[in-house]
Parts: C-alpha cells; structure tokens; sequence
C-alpha cells in the first residue's frame, strides 16, 4: 500500500492538534521526516519534526514548499484553509493530501448544509429553523419556546454557539451576532436549534470516499469553567474510551453510523478525511448535532496515544481508496487530556510568557502536547489562547486523571488556568488539583 522508500509529510497547522498529528506520524516506520506549517514550541522540538514558517492560508507557499521537498503526503488539521479550498489547491498540483475539498467540508462550514444532510439521510437530529436576518431570527426565537441554542453558520474557530436558558439570553446572543458583527460575513446566517438536555460525545470517522472506520470515541468538555459553567471555547479537554458510547453503541451505529456508510458506498455522501459527529445522548437516545470535516482538537490529543495503529497507514488509505483493507487498534488503557490556557481566554490569549516544567513525563505516561506556543532563543514562551494540552494514560480513568493533574502541578506560565474536573463523569467524585 505504501510506497518503499521513506516518506516525507507536511502536517498544515499550529495547534495541540496539529502536535499530537506530528507526534504520532513521527512514531511510523515509514517516516523520514515531518514538516508543521507553521507549527509550535512544542513541534519544532519534537522527535523528525522540523517546523516550516509557512501560513495555513499560504496556499501557494505550502504548495511551492510541498514540490519543492518532494513531500509524499500533506495532512491539513484546521478547518479555514479546508473551507477556504487548500485540498483542492494542492491536489490540482498533483500532491497527495488527506483531508475534504471545499465542498465536502461544507458538512463544517455551513450548518444549515449539514442539517439538510442530516434530514436526506432521516439521522435523527435536534429541531432547528435557518434565519438569513436579525429580524427573522428575533421573530423565531420568539415564536418557537424550544429555540434555546444560537449556533453561527460559518466558521468561527469553535466559539460560534450559545447556550441559552431563556429567551432574553437567545436575543442578547443574536444582538452579538447580528448586530456588533462579531462572526463577521460567518454570522450572516444562523441556526435556532432545540435545547437538548444530555450528555455528549465526539465520535471521529476516517473516510476514503466510499469505507467508513469508527476511531475511538471521546467526550470533550467545551465550557471555559467547572461543572460545564461559562462560554464555549475551542475546547478545554476530552477523554477516551467513553462509557456512555458504550451503552448506546448499538442505537449510534444503527442510526447514524451505518446511514453514513451506505450514502458513502451509495455515492450520495462523498467525502475523503476525518468526519467527525458530535452527538448528544438524551433520555430520548442520541442525536446528531453538528459535523466536522477534521480531527477534533482535543480530541485528537486525547485518541493518539491511545492508537496502536500506525496512523500514516490509515491517512494514506483514506487517500487510495484503500480504507476497507485498514483496522485501528487500540489501547484498552484510559486517557484523560486537560488543556491549560490563559486566565482570560476565550476573551484574550497570551503572548510571550516563558513556559516552566519541571516534571519528568515518563514516570506517569503522559504527553505534553504544545498549542499556543512558540520556541523563542531556547526557550518556550506562550502565544495563544489554549497554550497546552498534557495527556496522561492509565489502566483506569481515575488514575489517568490523577497523572495528569499531577503533571499539571509541574507546568507554569503566568496566567495559567484550567478546569479542575475533565473526566468527572468516567468516575464518581471529581478531581481537585
């Protein structure tokens, strides 16, 4: 399946994600080198990484640089340059590149797309109304009492829903939206959707245009603080297995994962990467809220030390069509990821503050994975909002948690926050750091 001779691979982006992408690809037998455009602190220290001063939307920088280095393979992490066309730029110049074309990654780009995928497959789905208006969708809120959730139809780096308990909360979220132009030309239109009390989960499928392998599910915890409380924000942690997967796997694959299947083989869903379905798990049964058209951030922090796998075999599938001769193979360990991010994010991030760790992950079996940061003259100093994500496995999720909240204690940077309780629900009482 693999070509012979050793490979090089471009992984496009910067973040935690783009770290755990890098740090996986490196592990394969069949890597040379791995180039990150732009990449981190934590990259361009990371074993045959080299990071690359290109931007993710320098489609004709990452172009040059892919011919020029004779790259076999470009893995694109972020979503704007998956929206902007990246994967088409790079395929009309005969490069290998996993990841969806622009208008497969619509399923990201556009909810109200994505919702009317949803009801031409019949997967079970929250009720919502489109609003292309302030006035519509003040007069929809207003109509519709079960309208509590205001969600953004383009892009908006993961801060583009609200979560509201009343009317009040849904209109001040539309004033935001409609009325400063906080999402700009993103918030042009959006979606009311119902209100659905549950639990959720992240469940992330490679995808060769016509196969379809279940990776392996986790639940991400998008509220700023404890106890699910504050804004949404790109996400302050996840975990991996997840229980509650578990017990309605067989409701989950009958209802969405194999309708999924058969548009692929059908051809009515075309789609090449990583589809990823963030499902909500009610008293009613799951329901499918949104799609992504990437690895999910910190999802993907989360999985990959999990995967015994080699990761660059199944990209590499995905883009031969040869995905059905694929199987992952995962750790029956447990693995808890807590982000650290400035105080105030997701308001503002931080720039240029010296990052200090004093603890040996190897005695605990984590993985510090690097998001906001840069390698400045030897030193790591922050640059972003969500600066790191350390990773802890374990034989149980109470002790992976543990290791990684013990690892924490060992990390500063002035300003350092995060939430004291990931992976409460995998075990009866909450951590405390």
């Amino acid at each position: 399946m693999l070509p012979d001779h050793p490979l090089k691979i471009l992984v496009v982006g910067s973040g935690g994600r783009e770290h755990a992408l890098c740090w996986k690809l490196a592990q394969s037998n069949h890597v040379e080198k791995v180039f990150c455009a732009p990449g981190n602190g934590g990259t361009a220290q990371e074993w045959k990484c080299e990071n690359v001063p290109i931007g993710v939307m320098d489609f004709a920088g990452l172009e040059k640089f892919a011919i020029e280095n004779k790259i076999d393979l470009s893995v694109i992490g972020p979503d704007n340059p998956l929206a902007e066309g990246i994967v088409d730029c790079l395929e009309k110049a005969g490069l290998r590149v996993f990841g969806p074309n622009k208008e497969q990654s619509k399923l990201e780009w556009s909810k109200a797309h994505a919702k009317n995928f949803m009801d031409r497959l019949k997967l079970p789905t929250p009720r919502y109304v489109v609003c292309r208006s302030y006035e519509e969708a003040k007069q929809a809120a207003r109509q519709n009492e079960w309208a509590r959730v205001v969600k953004v139809d383009g892009l908006a780096l993961g801060k583009g829903v609200f979560v509201c308990d009343t009317e009040a909360e849904v209109l001040a979220a539309l004033e935001q939206i409609f009325s400063s132009k906080s999402f700009g030309t993103a918030g042009e239109t959006i979606l009311l959707e119902e209100k659905i009390i549950g639990e959720e989960l992240s469940l992330l499928m490679l995808c060769d245009g016509k196969h379809l392998v279940q990776m392996a599910p986790c639940q991400d915890h998008k509220r700023r603080f404890d106890g699910d409380t504050g804004p949404n924000t790109g996400g302050m942690g996840a975990y991996s297995p997840v229980e509650l997967y578990d017990r309605h796997r067989t409701q989950i694959e009958a209802q969405i994962v194999q309708p999924l299947e058969k548009a692929l083989a059908s051809g009515s869903l075309s789609f090449k990467g990583v589809l990823y379905a963030g499902i909500m798990v009610s008293d009613s049964g799951p329901l499918l809220l949104e799609f992504n058209a990437r690895f999910g951030d910190p999802e993907t922090q989360a999985m990959m030390p999990r995967l015994k796998s080699d990761l660059l075999e199944a990209l590499w599938a995905c883009t031969s069509g040869q995905l059905d001769q694929v199987t992952l193979q995962w750790s029956t360990d447990s693995s808890c990821c807590v982000v650290a991010v400035a105080q105030q994010y997701p308001t503002s991030s931080s720039r240029g503050e010296e990052i200090i760790s004093t603890g040996s992950s190897e005695k605990t079996g984590t993985v510090l994975f690097h998001a906001g940061t840069k390698y400045v003259d030897g030193k790591v100093v922050t640059d972003g909002g969500r600066v790191l994500a350390i990773v802890a496995t374990a034989a149980s999720m109470e002790q992976a948690a543990k290791n990684c909240y013990a690892v924490l204690k060992t990390v500063s940077f002035k300003g350092i926050d995060y939430r004291r309780d990931i992976a409460r629900r995998a075990f009866k009482q909450c951590l405390s750091s």
